[in-house]
């Protein structure tokens, strides 16, 4: 069984940075491509950024490209989500996903709970 456990979430002012991780549990992590996702309230689930099961290719959604990045350590099996120059608009709940064969949609097989992410004006 696969579990996902997300860390790192807690309020910050905007213009701040936050490191988001996400730990998985499982041998077979390094075959996943990974996600990442957010829900603000009252709102659907979004995409945020996604990663291939090798590092070799990542995806990011426009609202954060060139502010977020996506990485993955298969040694530790972790992945990684760099926020920086957040916004009050990036405040939402965001979950790390796993195993999906379409990275940058939201059909993965595993989700963590997530971790709340609030910025503050």
């Amino acid at each position: 069984q696969v579990q996902l456990v997300e860390s790192g979430g807690g309020l910050v002012q905007a213009e701040g940075s936050l490191t988001l991780s996400c730990s998985v549990s499982g041998r077979t992590f390094s075959t996943y491509h990974m996600g990442w996702f957010r829900q603000a309230p009252g709102k659907l689930r979004e995409f945020v950024a996604a990663i291939t099961y090798d590092g070799g290719r990542t995806w990011a959604a426009d609202s954060v490209k060139g502010r977020f990045t996506i990485s993955r350590g298969n040694a530790k099996n972790t992945v990684i989500l760099q926020m920086n120059s957040l916004k009050p608009e990036d405040t939402a709940v965001y979950y790390c996903a796993a195993g999906s064969t379409t990275p940058w949609t939201d059909d993965y097989d595993y989700w963590g709970q997530g971790t709340q992410v609030t910025v503050s004006s």
